[in-house]
């Protein structure tokens, strides 16, 4: 481990990257990193095996920054308490954060229980259903375009960890979902058997659609099962992240019987 730099100045080019990494939802994208603010993110990254390009520490926390962490990353930053938050995206200062290399994508794979999202384009929803992917074992997700970036900070901080035990591919096209070898099911708000009475395969591929259109046509069309979620109080619609939740749910516990 090289020894920490310490940054005092605002106008430093360091701060201006995390600046458009931590505040810009596809940044990511174009630098080819991410930034991880707060220590929760940055311990779900080590902890699922994930090597920090850069660990950052307010000038206060150094002492009490875990020896581990720093020897976790390839680099050591230590900002002044004072410009924090010229580059923070949250409204409280986490005071530690970490700057992680992408992780390059690569094909989908076709046998996996897998999470598509169609078009679903609030970051909390997006980072709310990776987490119910990943606790019900579903150990990948695909993102069509037009859904938010999954590496988004707004998703990263909703995701809280999940990310880092799933494969993602994002910006697909509709067809490309059918290259999938597992069932593909979808929610239908008047198709289908309801979900609680409904046979489901395992492994199989949910697909979640956008807030206020739904699953579109062309993935409905390739959907080989459709359900229902029952909905006793009679609202007309669930929030897709709570019925990707209760539908991954079910999944799950068909997954422990098999």
């Amino acid at each position: 481990m090289s020894a920490p730099v310490f940054i005092s100045s605002r106008a430093n080019p360091f701060l201006k990257e995390l600046k458009r990494l931590a505040q810009g939802s596809t940044a990511y994208r174009k630098q080819g990193q991410v930034w991880l603010e707060g220590d929760h993110l940055v311990r779900a990254a080590l902890e699922r095996g994930q090597r920090l390009d850069t660990l950052v520490l307010a000038e206060s926390l150094v002492a009490q920054a875990p020896a581990a962490w720093l020897d976790s990353a390839e680099a050591t930053v230590v900002v002044a308490d004072s410009l924090w938050r010229e580059f923070s995206g949250l409204e409280s200062a986490a005071w530690v954060g970490g700057r992680l290399n992408l992780p390059a994508q690569t094909a989908m794979r076709p046998d996996a229980p897998t999470v598509v999202l169609d078009r679903v384009q609030d970051a909390g929803n997006v980072g709310s259903i990776l987490r119910s992917a990943a606790a019900f074992g579903f150990t990948q997700v695909l993102a069509l375009k037009g859904t938010a970036a999954l590496w988004s900070p707004k998703v990263l901080r909703a995701g809280m960890g999940a990310h880092f035990g799933l494969h993602l591919v994002e910006s697909l096209d509709a067809p490309e979902v059918a290259a999938l070898r597992v069932p593909l099911l979808a929610t239908s708000s008047h198709q289908g058997h309801e979900l609680h009475q409904a046979q489901l395969p395992w492994p199989c591929a949910w697909v979640m659609g956008h807030e206020g259109q739904g699953v579109g046509p062309e993935l409905m069309a390739q959907a080989q099962q459709r359900v229902r979620i029952a909905q006793p109080g009679g609202e007309e619609s669930l929030n897709v992240a709570a019925a990707a939740a209760i539908c991954l749910h079910a999944s799950g516990l068909q997954a422990v019987r098999v």
